[in-house]
């Protein structure tokens, strides 16, 4: 544990675990197929087109992104179909535009009849047009409209005979990550797609088009016991899962495949405390796991080989600190490692962790760095 064997490179670095990856990817395509809709990963957490292609199992397919950077990045190797699942704004309509023009296959979504109407209106008269989804209310967790809202029908009927052409409806069950428990997560599965099929349902009863039917976060995707009605499933943190998700249940720690090299560089021997150079800065400031019955502080602490030590967070971050202590917080409780020793931290939530770096070192199955995989940000 007092060795690196990773090789004795500069810390903090973003490691990346491919078997464990690749089994992750593995197990939600298999799940997809099984259920029967077609996949479309969302790429925000890997913001990498390795990583990607490895969620696809091929060069190129369907994905969601979350910011337009990733749509134009995307569609520069290959990638014709993209979904932009993130309520569309009128500043935001002339990249959009951009894209359409290049020949990308652009869905759009949007949950009011402004923003229906600004979309009409930036595309008239455009030979080739986005297409676009009116995001659902499944779970009162974040943007859309209910299912049973009168406004749903309205904002369909802006869309009604324009270029942008209405194809259905996409929800994301975000309070899937407040569930306690399988049956709870099979619940709001259900929950979701009762919501999103009804909703398509309603458009459909008054003379809309509604061929698409969209859901998914990770939890749902994974504990859905049935998808009838729905044409596709999203979702992305699976790739890496992280602390957030094995305090759902939704995977083990084992399953992380995403972890953050640290080194010593201190002590405070007196409070407990072993100081690393991995803070907010490596780690991010998510504590997604406050509010679950195991908070893992700003991460959970592993050996050089990615074992985790027994009852050891990271207990508090500073810009370029992190602080280890045993989540007892008895300070005789203390990892005696020297100056130098390098540990992993799994992260809380991967999203936020993968934005703090440029690339990827992955592993092989003996634990060495076989390659980098760059990754990007931005808007």
């Amino acid at each position: 544990m007092t060795t690196n064997a990773l090789d004795a490179a500069e810390t903090p670095r973003l490691l990346l675990d491919a078997a464990r990856m690749q089994a992750n990817c593995v197990r939600m395509r298999d799940r997809v197929r099984a259920l029967g809709p077609r996949f479309r990963p969302h790429v925000k957490t890997a913001k990498s087109l390795d990583v990607t292609r490895a969620m696809l199992g091929a060069p190129t397919g369907p994905i969601t992104v979350s910011t337009l950077r990733e749509a134009d990045t995307f569609a520069s190797h290959g990638f014709t179909d993209i979904t932009y699942a993130v309520g569309i704004t009128p500043n935001k309509l002339a990249h959009a535009r951009a894209l359409v023009a290049r020949g990308i296959d652009l869905t759009l979504i949007l949950d009011s009849v402004e923003a229906a109407r600004a979309v009409r209106d930036a595309v008239a008269g455009d030979a080739r047009a986005p297409q676009v989804l009116i995001e659902i209310d499944t779970d009162d967790h974040r943007a859309g409209v209910r299912p049973d809202d009168p406004a749903l029908l309205a904002i369909a009927a802006v869309l009604a005979d324009g270029p942008a052409r209405l194809q259905g409806v996409l929800t994301h069950a975000g309070g899937a990550y407040d569930c306690r428990g399988d049956d709870a997560l099979r619940a709001m599965a259900e929950q979701e797609r009762a919501g999103a099929v009804h909703a398509a349902q309603r458009l459909r009863a008054a003379g809309h088009a509604a061929p698409v039917v969209s859901v998914g976060s990770t939890p749902t995707a994974l504990f859905a016991r049935d998808l009838g009605g729905v044409t596709e499933v999203r979702a992305g943190v699976y790739v890496f899962f992280d602390l957030v998700m094995a305090g759902l249940g939704v995977c083990a720690a084992d399953d992380i495949a995403l972890s953050v090299e640290t080194t010593v560089v201190g002590h405070r021997a007196e409070k407990g405390w072993t100081l690393v150079d991995a803070g907010w800065m490596a780690l991010s400031r998510d504590r997604g796991t406050a509010g679950q019955p195991v908070d893992q502080g700003y991460g959970l602490v592993c050996d050089a080989r990615g074992r985790p030590l027994d009852g050891f967070i990271v207990v508090a971050a500073n810009q370029e600190h992190g602080t280890i202590a045993h989540r007892s917080g008895d300070p005789t409780r203390r990892l005696d490692l020297p100056v130098g020793a390098v540990l992993r931290i799994l992260p809380n939530h991967a999203c936020a962790t993968a934005a703090q770096f440029d690339r990827y070192h992955v592993l092989d199955a003996q634990g060495a760095v076989a390659a980098q995989w760059p990754r990007f940000g931005g808007w």
